[in-house]
């Protein structure tokens, strides 16, 4: 797939980027080449490949799935501006 100029300047608009105009054709052709290497990882085999997260394997440590309340309820109230009995004081919004 090409990209001609016009595709390129709609796409920097877009990304808001300011391109000048004799630098649309290089873009152009950056792009171009982009979707040509899309193009070709596209055809490469993947059936059976586990996806990764790593190079190496590895697991990401697991904290034990313990329901709490963080115990922090009076850190977490400092910072409001109305607090009563525990939670957070609210303006009545409905009459």
């Amino acid at each position: 797939m090409s990209i001609n100029t016009e595709t390129a300047r709609k796409v920097a608009h877009l990304a808001r980027i300011a391109v000048k105009e004799e630098d649309l054709r290089a873009l152009a052709g950056e792009l171009s080449a982009v979707l040509a290497f899309m193009e070709q990882l596209n055809e490469v085999d993947v059936t059976g490949v586990e996806p990764m997260t790593s190079v190496t394997p590895m697991r990401l440590p697991r904290r034990a799935d313990v329901v709490t309340d963080g115990n922090i309820q009076s850190q977490i109230l400092a910072n409001a501006p109305d607090a009563r009995e525990g939670f957070f004081a609210v303006p009545k919004v409905v009459e």
